[in-house]
């Protein structure tokens, strides 16, 4: 059973300029009038600098504010489409755990155009097959 679909929970949004987390009410909770339009990103300023805050997820966990490269590392993987969402079943999946695997995990998960797709089929099927 999905473990966010019973209760409204804060949601973390991250400031990469300050590297904090603050936790802002749940659009589901906001009054009708407050609320984005289905679809439409929630703009979040951050309290202390005023930049965008992106919103992080359920299951985001803030690493120390001192560790850098884990904040840029999750920089990248946020502004490269990986968060941390997920329904709160079995968690958002594998992510990173060091900045130099970044660019490793987001080239094996970025989607592929139908020619990549087509030449991998190709390759495939030009492997000879041992017999």
């Amino acid at each position: 059973m999905c473990r966010y679909a019973f209760h409204t929970y804060k949601e973390p949004f991250a400031c990469f300029s300050c590297r904090k987390v603050f936790k802002q009410t749940s659009r589901w909770e906001l009054p009708e009038h407050q609320r984005p339009a289905h679809g439409d990103p929630r703009v979040v300023k951050c309290p202390q600098c005023s930049a965008l805050m992106a919103d992080m997820g359920h299951d985001f966990k803030a690493p120390k504010q001192s560790a850098a490269d884990q904040w840029e590392k999750i920089r990248i993987l946020y502004e490269h489409g990986f968060a941390f969402q997920s329904c709160g079943c079995c968690g958002p999946g594998y992510r990173p755990t060091e900045l130099e695997e970044v660019y490793e995990f987001i080239e094996g998960h970025r989607p592929k155009s139908e020619g990549e797709l087509l030449l991998k089929r190709f390759e495939e099927r030009s492997k000879p097959t041992s017999s």
